[in-house]
């Protein structure tokens, strides 16, 4: 017998997306556009996940492959590549995935605790795992990820403003 869902839940929409064999899914209101890979112009001793920033009207963004960074998937770049633009912080931050699934709504009763092993990152940056058709669905802290110290894109000393 299925589930009774409540009333007053509250529902957050998820967008899914496809690094290697694992589907993964982050906060819909943090999305700006889904846009094909463009050429982007490498940084200087930057990390190899960071692939490079690009112009986008008139933002410079940086570009993270998601793959790379978590060691998933094969990083190929051709007219399938997909680039998820994310507003974090009042910032641009594009993201490198294998593919856009779907959105889907996540109840809060629907959210299992992350393990503490068996993924791909530090389960810091997890809110959980939900289950969509049998089949599971990692919910990333995508804030909290591209704001992290560990991805090392947002330089404290840069934010001071200068005489």
């Amino acid at each position: 017998m299925p589930e009774q869902e409540t009333e007053t839940e509250q529902k957050n929409e998820f967008l899914t997306f496809v690094l290697g064999e694992e589907n993964y899914a982050l906060d819909i209101m943090t999305v700006k556009e889904i846009r094909g890979y463009e050429q982007v112009t490498k940084i200087a001793n930057a990390p190899d996940y960071i692939k490079g920033v690009l112009n986008l009207r008139g933002d410079i963004v940086p570009i993270i492959d998601l793959r790379i960074k978590f060691g998933v998937g094969e990083a190929t770049y051709n007219e399938f590549t997909i680039v998820i633009m994310l507003m974090i912080d009042e910032r641009i931050v594009g993201i490198v995935v294998d593919e856009v699934s779907d959105v889907i709504k996540v109840g809060s009763s629907q959210v299992k605790p992350p393990p503490e092993f068996g993924v791909a990152f530090d389960s810091a940056y997890l809110h959980g795992l939900t289950s969509i058709n049998e089949q599971m669905i990692i919910l990333v802290n995508i804030q909290k990820l591209i704001s992290s110290d560990e991805l090392g894109l947002y330089d404290p000393v840069a934010t001071v403003e200068q005489d």
